[in-house]
């Protein structure tokens, strides 16, 4: 399947728990892919989500 869902930016925001800022700063440095569908309206690839995050290697205490 190579179809992608789009979504807008608060849908990201809610997927990830984050803010729409967050996403906003997400797509200008490139780790979530978005389109501009026209002068204001901008949609996520709500499939790009899953990469953007960073794996963690947690050492603890």
């Amino acid at each position: 399947m190579n179809e992608s869902s789009w979504g807008t930016m608060e849908d990201a925001a809610l997927h990830l728990g984050v803010s729409s800022k967050t996403i906003r700063r997400r797509i200008a440095d490139g780790s979530i892919r978005a389109k501009k569908f026209g002068p204001r309206l901008v949609r996520v690839d709500m499939h790009s989500l899953e990469q953007s995050g960073r794996a963690m290697n947690w050492t603890g205490a």
